[in-house]
């Protein structure tokens, strides 16, 4: 069986933008969490799974300047480069797998939508919110597959969260703020329902 970074080297590189489920050409929900962080625009962002998503686009649009993509990809982030041609000079890129990310700065704003809910066993959700824990000194803005959402996602299975159970995983350091759920609606015409949701980090 064929391992998680092959899997996602072969998508990328088989597939344009048009044939994948996740694109968005505007990523409306993800700016709406973030504007409402209030960040300044020096704040330290990072897009978990980022991929070749067009969110490190609208955000350098608006001026932050401390941006980090991250993808298990590098042909996602090679892809992405090319899209932003000089403005990709601007942005930190990281090719690893977020269970692998063993981050040397800290974040104000961590944003993932559709990478936390491809993991599917206790060893890497915990690797995961372990590492946010460490990482993220502000807020979170996490997107999953809600319960009425997908079973499975680029022919891999993931896991679906109900609000409580996303509230649940994040207990321990972050505090619920907002949740939203929203039907996305892929290239090919058919419908997600995804979860939304905004933490914010607190240490007692």
């Amino acid at each position: 069986m064929e391992n998680r970074k092959e899997h996602w080297e072969k998508v990328y590189a088989s597939k344009q933008p048009h044939e994948v489920s996740w694109t968005q050409e505007l990523p409306k929900t993800s700016l709406e969490f973030v504007h409402s962080f209030n960040l300044p625009k020096t704040a330290s962002i990072i897009d978990i799974g980022g991929g070749d998503s067009k969110l490190v686009d609208y955000l350098l649009e608006e001026g932050f300047e401390n941006i980090s993509v991250l993808d298990i990809s590098a042909t996602a982030i090679e892809k992405a480069k090319q899209r932003l041609g000089s403005k990709a000079n601007k942005v930190n890129w990281i090719v690893s797998d977020v269970t692998e990310f063993h981050p040397s700065s800290t974040y104000d704003c961590w944003h993932d939508r559709a990478t936390f809910h491809f993991l599917t066993t206790a060893d890497d959700i915990n690797t995961y919110l372990t590492t946010a824990r460490q990482a993220v000194t502000g807020f979170m803005a996490i997107g999953t597959f809600s319960d009425k959402g997908p079973k499975k996602c680029s022919m891999l299975d993931v896991h679906q969260y109900t609000e409580e159970e996303l509230q649940q995983q994040l207990t321990g350091g972050f505090e619920k703020l907002k949740c939203v759920t929203e039907d996305h609606t892929t290239p090919f015409n058919t419908i997600q329902n995804f979860l939304f949701c905004s933490f914010k980090r607190h240490i007692k």
